[in-house]
């Protein structure tokens, strides 16, 4: 890797600011000024995309080729840092705890160095920094600007402190799970405590449901699928002697394959209506569909993972997760590639202590600049 020193420091000093001043979903209008005049004093293209945070680049070489999506996210989350970091977070309650700070980093440096190869590259690259991964959303509404219609395939970013700086994390097939929520509300009939049989008890239903639940997949899904289903957050009730009207239970499912997707929803449905009606209640099951499963691939995995070889990098596979990822909204259009960047650390994501080592930022860069001149040639 042919090092360049000032290129390195200039990343460093962004990834420190983006720490120091992260920003929730849809409010990052600071980090994406900062962005659009790294971009523009660089020469580089950003699009009128409408999208109120959050943008789109674009540099396009002499020669034609393929459209490639580089793509990173910029949000932080509403944690307070416990880092100790000298550049930690300025913003209280806010904090780069995922490591988007780092992704925003390396596409920036990625978009760097691909524009000192404008006169001789071919095709297009759109790098898309989206706001908006952690709270679901982000990844439509950059969809929705018709920006990336005509995209042949993406690569996306995230990193990892599973591995350490220089290690890549490579996969292919399905590496992130969908991500859907659920939220059942028990209609019963409230009455005094001292009184059961007088009224339809909603946390008696409530109790049989959450339990009913967990069979879902140790009992009807296929051992050899990666499904879950978890019930996170129960309610009913306002005081000790009353029986009351309503139960309410919120969880999420998280699937590999649509096939379970589907049926684990259905499932939910009718043994929800059916716990129900066993103790005379009601009950309504509203489902709130999040994205799909990030399925990379299988030609894209090879290109990356004989690239990453031939740069020096050492190449691992992440571990199975069933946490989910909005970059499977762009493989709607396309095909794509998630890559895992080694950045040590520690701590896990969404930790008050999560950390990233700076010196994965400039290989990292390096090598999705270079991935991209590869396949534009391929």
């Amino acid at each position: 890797m042919n090092r360049d020193e000032d290129l390195e420091d200039k990343l460093i000093s962004l990834f420190q600011w983006l720490h120091a001043h992260p920003e929730i979903g849809f409010e990052e209008k600071n980090t994406t000024a900062r962005l659009r005049d790294e971009l523009e004093q660089a020469g580089i293209e950003v699009l009128d995309s409408g999208l109120p945070t959050g943008l789109i680049a674009r540099i396009t070489g002499t020669r034609p080729g393929k459209v490639i999506g580089l793509r990173c996210d910029i949000d932080a989350l509403p944690i307070r840092e416990e880092s100790g970091l000298p550049y930690s977070s300025q913003n209280e309650g806010r904090m780069h705890a995922c490591g988007h700070d780092s992704h925003a980093t390396i596409m920036l440096g990625a978009a760097l160095l691909l524009n000192r190869h404008r006169q001789t590259m071919r095709g297009t690259v759109k790098i898309i920094f989206q706001p908006a991964e952690e709270v679901i959303g982000g990844a439509q509404r950059v969809m929705a600007t018709g920006l990336l219609d005509d995209l042949n395939m993406i690569l996306g970013v995230h990193s990892y402190p599973g591995f350490p700086a220089g290690t890549l994390g490579l996969a292919e097939g399905s590496v992130m799970a969908s991500v859907d929520r659920f939220a059942i509300t028990i209609h019963g009939m409230g009455t005094h405590a001292a009184e059961p049989q007088r009224g339809i008890d909603p946390i008696v239903v409530q109790a049989a449901l959450v339990q009913s639940l967990q069979t879902i997949v140790s009992r009807s899904v296929s051992p050899f699928s990666h499904s879950v289903v978890s019930v996170t957050h129960v309610e009913s009730g306002s005081t000790w002697n009353v029986i009351p009207e309503t139960a309410v239970l919120e969880g999420t499912v998280r699937t590999l394959e649509p096939a379970d997707r589907t049926f684990i929803e259905n499932k939910i449905r009718k043994m929800t209506q059916l716990v129900a009606e066993a103790y005379d209640a009601e009950a309504d099951v509203t489902w709130i569909p999040g994205p799909a499963a990030v399925v990379n691939d299988s030609a894209l995995y090879h290109v990356a993972a004989k690239a990453a070889k031939q740069m020096g990098f050492k190449v691992g596979k992440p571990e199975d997760t069933m946490g989910g990822e909005d970059f499977s909204c762009y493989l709607e259009r396309c095909p794509g590639l998630f890559i895992r960047v080694g950045t040590g650390g520690g701590y896990p994501s969404h930790h008050p202590r999560f950390t990233v080592d700076p010196s994965a930022l400039y290989p990292a860069a390096w090598f999705f600049s270079g991935l991209t001149l590869d396949l534009q040639d391929a």
